[in-house]
Formats: C-alpha cells, sequence, structure tokens
C-alpha cells in the first residue's frame, strides 16, 4: 500500500535514517534524502537506492538547525513531487558534558536539530496532508526519551520533548487520516557509535568486542545492538494500514533498557 508515497527522512544520509531511507525504497516509496556528508558520497548514495528499488530518490541538503531551510524542503517537495505522505524526523545530534560545563551553543544545537526542526517539518508538512486525508509521521526519539543518563541534559530534554510533540500531533490530527508516533530505539549499531566503541577499547586497553559488550550491558538486558534496517522495517509498519489506529504511541526498540 505504500508504493509511491513520498517518504521524506532527515538526517538519512547515514546511520540509522539511512536504514529507514532504505526501507521506505524498499517498500516502493519515492524517497527523498536528507543530510551532511561529501557530495559525490551522498549522490552515489541517492542513484544506488534509486537503482536497487526501482523508485525516485531525490535529495535535500536543508540544514535541520535552519527554520527557513526547513520549511523549504517540506514545500518544494510538495510543488516538486506533488505530498509529502510520510514524514520522518531522524536527524539528530548529540554533545555530553556535567551541567555546570555545558556550553550554552550546544544546548542550543542539540535543541535546534533533535526538537525544534521536527516542529518545523510537521508543521510545514500537516496542511498537504490534511488536504488529502492521508499522513505519517515518525519521529525518532530514544530510549533517553523515557529515561535519562548522566551528561546528556541537552539531549534527554530535547527527545523527551520530541516524545510529548509527538503526542500533541496525535491528539490534533487524530480524525484526519493522519498518525504521529515516536520510535525510541536503544543501542543501534551505526558508524558513529562503532567509533565511539573504538576509542573506549583503546582508552581502557581491551578489545573492540570487549568494549562494545560492557557498553551495551550498561543499559540494555539484551546484549544486541539494533541494526538500522530493523528500526527503518518498524517504520515502514507504523506508515501501513495495519498500523492505521496506533497514533500517539512512543515504542520501544531497546533490547529491554526501558524495561529496568
Amino acid at each position: 500500500m505504500l508504493h509511491g508515497k513520498v517518504a521524506l527522512v532527515t538526517g538519512s544520509t547515514s546511520g540509522i535514517g539511512r536504514g529507514i531511507a532504505e526501507a521506505f525504497a524498499r517498500a516502493g516509496c519515492i524517497v527523498v534524502l536528507n543530510g551532511f556528508g561529501d557530495a559525490r558520497e551522498i549522490e552515489r548514495l541517492r542513484a544506488d537506492t534509486a537503482d536497487r528499488h526501482g523508485v525516485n530518490v531525490y535529495y535535500s541538503g536543508a540544514d535541520m538547525a535552519m527554520p527557513a531551510e526547513i520549511r523549504a524542503m517540506i514545500l518544494d517537495a510538495v510543488q516538486d513531487l506533488g505530498r509529502v505522505d510520510i514524514l520522518v524526523n531522524n536527524a539528530g545530534v548529540q554533545f555530553t558534558s556535567c551541567i555546570e560545563q555545558f556550553p550554552d551553543s550546544e544546548w542550543d544545537r542539540i535543541m535546534a536539530v533533535n526538537l525544534t526542526a521536527a516542529f518545523h517539518t510537521i508543521k510545514a508538512a500537516l496542511p498537504s496532508m490534511k488536504a488529502r486525508g492521508w499522513g505519517r509521521i515518525v519521529n525518532i526519539a530514544s530510549a533517553h526519551g523515557l529515561v535519562a543518563s548522566a551528561e546528556k541534559a541537552a539531549y534527554v530534554a530535547a527527545k523527551h520533548g520530541l516524545v510529548g510533540l509527538t503526542k500533541v500531533v496525535a491528539i490534533e490530527t487524530a480524525n484526519e487520516g493522519i498518525t504521529a508516533n515516536a520510535i525510541c530505539p536503544g543501542w543501534v549499531s551505526t558508524p558513529l557509535v562503532e567509533t565511539q566503541i573504538e576509542a573506549r577499547a583503546a582508552v581502557a586497553g581491551i578489545t573492540v568486542e570487549q568494549a562494545r559488550s560492557i557498553l551495551v550491558a550498561e543499559k540494555q538486558p539484551m546484549l544486541s545492538f539494533t541494526k538500522p534496517e530493523q528500526i527503518g522495517e518498524l517504520a515502514v509498519f507504523l506508515a501501513s494500514d495495519a498500523a492505521r489506529t496506533i497514533t500517539g504511541a512512543t515504542i520501544s526498540i531497546d533490547g529491554g533498557w526501558t524495561a529496568r
């Protein structure tokens, strides 16, 4: 049922977002990628995704910290492609520090990208969704949208805010043919996380595999990382007709992290 739908995924040139975009392309959606990176690598990714799945794939370089660029990205997609049926707010940044030493600039940056950007994308996308009587909004929150960890004040605050925003949108659109849900991942196997694991291993003088096991065990009863493609398949399910009465939900995919 998703064949031919337009899916826009922010922060989708790598990591979780890339896995989500891949899943929607596999489902037959027209996909709009967004994110930073080497221009040649992004073009290779765009063309490869289009070729493998036989769908049209586009790219927007809009900066998720810039409201005007965010609005332009959504409006351009509506104008050029006719609509944005599925909006996935995935773009995110991180910085860790105790609160008293947390730079104001990093707080502002994390709030802008992890929370405020979703407000602007949703606000811009909703009118056309309502006009057609169909839309799916999936916000990629985090286990940190439900629980907290030390030295992550901005990230935890932003992800809790994203969960709250999801619920408000769900309530306001409950009878418009639109759903809004939040996915809350735990540890996910991405290049960024692998780099962190390698750094921890080097500092501790242990193997990368040992560092990986220690990291996941700190939070999750299940000693396995989630893969980006698994989050992608969950997002596709939330956009499907099977999930048409699921709205305002926070779906944990966290190896039991928040079960404790």
